[in-house]
């Protein structure tokens, strides 16, 4: 056994620190490819739409992280200590791995601010993750998916409860269609066995339940631009047929999503919401995660769970 705590990576996809920072994270996106002008300027006005810009983004992942180390302190004083490694921006996945080891940590947990897994999405943050412990010699667990866990569903329930009474009482509740969504992928993730599909529809359909939800769909949104077919049907696609179909109502849900993303503030806040009102519909959205604490609470029982799976090291 070992007095050193044992590392727990969060890692989440990241953003860029400030406005002066757009150009090199859309490059990390784009594998090293500096984005057109066009491009740069698309991106940048996205940022410039939602309130604050950049930096609101920003804080919510710093206190997610601060969050599952208040909880893993209170649960387990002095037994975890948390690090941040995000995808495409500072620190990155390899920085938070060498921090660990820098302060000489020799068993970790490393954990996705993503419930659903993908081997394109999720599965690339654990495979930078495990090679970079490899080649720091750290012992690290992972965490895969969370996509069922009780308070995960629970926390889901509670803020559609809460986005449907701003509709009104029980009947003009029952009028609104419920829209799960979730980052699109390219399709040919259903020819590879990936349980992406499946997860999202498992958590749309138990926090349905929970929520006493009957009126819902899945659809898909924030498709990335390339020449292969993603997931779809597309959000404003699903509206422009539930406009079609007599619907005035809509709650949007993007399970998909843990944190207030541009993926949230921008496409659904402003372009999904603007589409659906030009064609009649009420367009409102559920609370996202953040550091909500049943969302802290899920994320440390995790990082405990996967720890005591580790074949040597203290277990708080």
């Amino acid at each position: 056994m070992t007095n050193r705590p044992v590392g727990v990576l969060v890692m989440s996809y990241g953003t860029p620190k400030s406005m002066d920072h757009i150009e090199a994270y859309y490059t990390h996106i784009r594998r090293g490819h500096p984005p057109t002008p066009e491009q740069l300027a698309e991106l940048t006005a996205r940022y410039e739409a939602i309130v604050g810009g950049v930096f609101p983004l920003r804080e919510n992942t710093d206190r997610q992280a601060a969050g599952v180390q208040a909880q893993l302190d209170r649960e387990h004083p002095g037994a975890y200590k948390v690090y941040q490694g995000l995808k495409h921006a500072e620190p990155f996945i390899e920085d938070g791995v060498k921090a660990m080891a820098a302060d000489g940590i020799r068993e970790a947990v490393g954990i996705v601010l993503a419930p659903h897994y993908s081997v394109m999405s999720v599965g690339s943050y654990i495979k930078r993750a495990r090679e970079a412990a490899e080649a720091e010699g750290i012992q690290m667990a992972f965490v895969e998916s969370y996509h069922l866990h009780p308070k995960l569903i629970e926390a889901i329930a509670v803020r559609l409860r809460s986005a449907l009474a701003r509709f009104g009482g029980p009947d003009e509740q029952r009028s609104v269609k419920v829209l799960f969504s979730a980052h699109s992928l390219p399709e040919r993730i259903l020819s590879m066995g990936d349980p992406y599909v499946d997860q999202l529809l498992a958590t749309s359909r138990a926090a349905a339940e929970a929520a006493g939800v009957a009126d819902w769909e899945f659809t898909w949104q924030s498709a990335g631009r390339t020449n292969e077919p993603w997931l779809g049907p597309d959000i404003l696609d699903t509206l422009d047929r539930l406009a079609k179909e007599g619907v005035k109502a809509v709650l949007s849900a993007p399970i998909g999503f843990v944190s207030d993303h541009l993926e949230v503030l921008y496409d659904l806040d402003i372009e999904a919401k603007q589409f659906a009102a030009e064609r009649g519909i009420r367009f409102e959205r559920i609370d996202m995660l953040n550091d909500d604490p049943l969302y802290m609470e899920t994320l440390a029982e995790l990082a405990a769970e996967a720890a005591a799976g580790l074949p040597v090291g203290k277990r708080g």
